[in-house]
Order: C-alpha cells, then sequence, then structure tokens
C-alpha cells in the first residue's frame, strides 16, 4: 500500500514539474514574441 502511495506521489511530481517546465517555455515564447511585435511597430 505504502508503495502504491509512494508511486503516485512520484508520478504527481513528474508531471508537476514537466508542466512547469512547459509553462516557462510557453511564456519565454510569447515575451520573446511580445519583444518582436514592439520592435516592428518602432521602426
Amino acid at each position: 500500500m505504502t508503495k502504491k502511495i509512494l508511486a503516485l506521489c512520484a508520478l504527481v511530481g513528474c508531471l508537476g514539474l514537466v508542466g512547469c517546465a512547459n509553462t516557462v517555455d510557453g511564456a519565454g515564447q510569447d515575451i520573446s514574441k511580445a519583444g518582436e511585435a514592439i520592435s516592428k511597430s518602432v521602426k
């Protein structure tokens, strides 16, 4: 029973880390796109 709980916690932790990495990556892409749009409008 304890092993099942530990495995579940590990799985949730892994999914959380992957989701967090994806969110950070997505935010970085959004910021760079916004930066490009601003530099184009300034020119």
